[in-house]
């Protein structure tokens, strides 16, 4: 979750009014409804061997998302049924967003599934749970959606699955729902592995020695606390030269700044500093250039635009663990195929982390993305 800066979503997601169309209906963009030829899996070229950390949200073990597949006759046969999808964003104003429902969006297509709308909840419990009740209005068969909070958000939810309503979650699933009897699966990346992934590029980028700052996610969200604890358990367990000085957490994305500023006014001398997400490591990477610590390594997660611009010129991102957000998307609407098949579906399945430096940093994106970097991006790696 939580990728990028602002994306083509979070440009069409303002006002609506003026042509008639919904604020739901702006997020959607029409896929071609084409049965697959072929059977329906996530990329191939991730790596199939790399060890998944992560555990699900009720401590399930997780499946990989290779092992899920949909053959041609099965997407045919879920063609034929004319089911229809939502989609409900905690937060769709970024390149992880952007990415997930790209990937919803075409894989539903092959499986003759129109998605009727897509709603951004704007990190708000209120409006996610307008938006829930504006989509079980239209009826749908399948709800993909992450909640907002886990607590707060579950009785939109409910009424949901009181609706028979398919549920399919990203990250994390409402408070007191089972696998198999409220919902059909959860989908995440491997949030522990991608923590692993920026301690080992953060170790190698200060020759395994120095002192770092933490700053995590100060709030109830079970993959954000894991990639913290990834990076921090590996730094104990794996580097003892290096040590852990400074922590602060943040409430929401634009805190970055602030509380990286804070963290250098007390301590000047670091040698690095982890964030738990992109958007607010580049409030960090604002902070960092005001307070003239150009030598400062910052590693993150997630590949979003404004990190990978920094990478791509060689200043403060040195190295990140990757989500692949578009093939998790892929993986959600499979398990979504699933449960219109009657098909057993694992309850917690994880697409594997990705290190990404700038040595890898154009053929990440690809895979992160399932298109090409941006002009600027390929152009500073030159």
């Amino acid at each position: 979750m939580f990728a990028g800066c602002n994306s083509e979503a979070d440009q069409s997601s303002g006002n609506g009014e003026e042509d008639g169309t919904s604020e739901e209906d702006l997020l959607a963009e029409e896929a071609e409804l084409e049965v697959a030829t072929e059977p329906i899996r996530i990329n191939p070229d991730i790596d199939d061997e790399t060890e998944i950390y992560s555990e699900g949200p009720q401590g399930e073990t997780a499946e990989s998302a290779h092992s899920l597949e949909l053959g041609v006759e099965e997407a045919e046969e879920i063609s034929e049924g004319e089911y229809t999808a939502a989609i409900s964003m905690h937060y769709a104003g970024n390149d992880w967003a952007r990415a997930q429902v790209n990937g919803l969006q075409e894989t539903f297509a092959k499986m003759g599934i129109e998605v009727i709308a897509v709603t951004d909840g704007q990190f708000s419990v209120e409006k996610q749970a307008s938006d829930i009740e504006t989509l079980l209005a239209r009826d749908p068969d399948i709800l993909v959606s992450i909640p907002v909070d886990p607590v707060s958000s579950a009785n939109a939810y409910r009424n949901a699955v009181d609706a028979g309503v398919e549920l399919v979650f990203m990250d994390n699933v409402p408070e007191g729902f089972s696998p198999g009897e409220d919902y059909v699966s959860v989908v995440s990346a491997d949030n522990y592995g991608n923590g692993v992934a920026a301690a080992h590029s953060m170790a190698e980028e200060i020759g395994e020695e120095g002192e770092i700052g933490v700053i995590y996610h100060d709030a109830d969200f079970f993959v954000t606390g894991q990639r913290v604890e990834g990076f921090e358990t590996t730094i104990k367990e794996e580097y003892p030269n290096i040590e852990i000085v400074e922590r602060d957490g943040i409430a929401e994305p634009e805190d970055g700044e602030e509380v990286a500023s804070g963290m250098f006014t007390r301590n000047s001398n670091l040698d690095g500093l982890f964030v738990v997400w992109d958007v607010p490591a580049e409030g960090a990477l604002s902070a960092s250039r005001t307070a003239g610590l150009d030598e400062l390594v910052v590693t993150t997660i997630d590949l979003g635009s404004g990190v990978a611009l920094d990478m791509a010129r060689d200043q403060n991102i040195k190295g990140l663990g990757a989500q692949l957000p578009y093939d998790q998307g892929v993986a959600e609407a499979i398990l979504a195929g699933y449960a219109l098949l009657d098909k057993e579906a694992p309850p917690y399945v994880a697409v594997p982390a990705l290190e990404v430096t700038r040595e890898n940093l154009l053929e990440s994106w690809e895979l992160v993305y399932n298109e090409e970097a941006p002009s600027e991006i390929q152009e500073s790696m030159e």
